[in-house]
């Protein structure tokens, strides 16, 4: 256990990493406080599920539309240099989110307007961060770092919808300035990374075929494309994170700071699988790991779908963070270890598009069939359809299920 330890801390030597651990947290954070809090503000206002199914689309489409400038962005220019502007571009927004909130300032086109924006921002984010990480540890160390990068976001997770909740009871305005300051602090983190290594990639010119060349490397690996597709369709369908505040409301007939709790639940359940894989990587059986962790999700999502107990509701949203989390795990080591860097830009900008489409376009299809059946059917149905994603996949993809180690292919061991 104490070898597992050593090596799995060994990361945090690197100054670089330990910066880029810093500004990813706090990234999160802001974002998680602003969804929280927008989240409530929108529900309380309007009382309409549909509304808060608009908030995921607004923020999903720019990755949707977008996702062929932003790779190759990151894959052309300064990766550092585009995660510090895209932090203060989230510190304008949340501050306009903050003046929207005051008294009889609210309108919900302009909500939506700057969730707009925030939705672009994290277009180019989320590429060029995700893409950043491998440059700053050494190779042996990179699946320890995707471990720990997963929990400093699920980490953020915890603490932002939590202390968002709790903020909100101050005010409205209140958890928009705290996220202005979160991501001031997380520009002044990303800038005072210096230790990046030199991409010596030329910069090859910006045409269709470069622009979509992260798209036709993930459609010829089939592991990849399997692992990416089995979260985006077990998300899709399972996810119950844009109906939290009808349930803390309708269901449970409680408070925002309810709603906090609900939404960081999931994360509690995910920090701890993620230090536990930090620790103690998966070294066998992987893939066969993952379809049974995407199970598990949807058996968790109908426990939390029938449950009328807010401590319940709790234990089964940590129970589905954790095999949620286990999935991400392998999904982005695969990306991490797989993909050449001069891709990795373009490789994690359509990555991103499969995560927001299960998250965003989820959190729209969940809203939409709340409106017309209710919080709770939707829900269960969700759950129902993600235990049939996960034996379709099985059978759909043998070359995932067959994964062994997570290794490159040409040292893995997989059939």
């Amino acid at each position: 256990m104490k070898s597992h330890s050593a090596t799995g801390f060994r990361v945090f030597r690197h100054v670089a990493f330990r910066y880029y651990f810093a500004s990813r947290f706090l990234s999160t954070f802001a974002i998680q406080v602003i969804s929280v809090a927008v989240g409530w503000q929108v529900y309380d206002v309007t009382r309409d599920a549909f509304s808060l199914g608009l908030i995921g689309l607004v923020q999903f489409m720019p990755a949707l539309l977008l996702f062929p400038v932003t790779g190759s962005v990151a894959d052309r220019y300064s990766r550092r240099m585009i995660f510090g502007i895209c932090c203060l571009v989230g510190l304008a927004a949340s501050a306009g989110l903050a003046i929207l909130a005051m008294p009889g300032c609210f309108s919900l086109p302009l909500i939506y307007a700057l969730l707009l924006v925030l939705g672009i921002m994290r277009a180019f984010l989320n590429p060029a961060m995700q893409s950043l990480a491998p440059s700053l540890v050494p190779a042996q160390n990179l699946a320890s770092a995707v471990a720990w990068m997963s929990s400093s976001a699920k980490t953020a997770q915890i603490v932002g919808p939590v202390a968002g909740g709790f903020i909100y009871l101050l005010g409205a305005v209140a958890p928009y300035l705290a996220s202005t300051v979160l991501f001031a602090l997380a520009s002044l983190t990303v800038f005072a990374i210096t230790e990046t290594v030199e991409r010596t990639t030329a910069k090859a010119a910006a045409n269709w075929e470069t622009l979509t060349a992260g798209l036709r490397y993930i459609m010829t690996e089939k592991v990849v494309l399997g692992a990416v597709s089995l979260d985006m369709f077990a998300i899709l369908l399972g996810g119950a994170v844009a109906l939290m505040p009808v349930f803390a409301s309708d269901v449970l007939q409680l408070g925002p700071s309810t709603l906090g709790l609900l939404r960081g639940a999931p994360a509690i359940g995910g920090v701890g699988m993620a230090f536990v894989l930090a620790l103690r990587p998966v070294r066998k059986n992987a893939g066969r790991l993952m379809l049974a962790s995407v199970g598990v999700f949807g058996l968790a999502t109908v426990v939390f779908g029938i449950s009328r107990s807010s401590w319940l509701s709790i234990a089964a949203l940590v129970v589905l963070g954790a095999a949620d989390m286990f999935s991400v795990y392998v999904r982005s080591s695969l990306i991490a270890l797989w993909t050449p860097d001069p891709l990795r830009g373009r490789v994690n900008a359509v990555n991103q598009v499969f995560i927001s489409a299960s998250n965003e376009i989820g959190a729209f299809r969940a809203g939409m069939m709340a409106g017309a059946i209710g919080a709770v059917p939707t829900v269960l149905f969700g759950g129902a359809g993600t235990l049939a994603v996960a034996g379709l996949w099985f059978r759909l993809f043998p070359a995932l299920a067959s994964v062994r180690s997570l290794a490159a292919p040409h040292n893995s061991a997989n059939s």
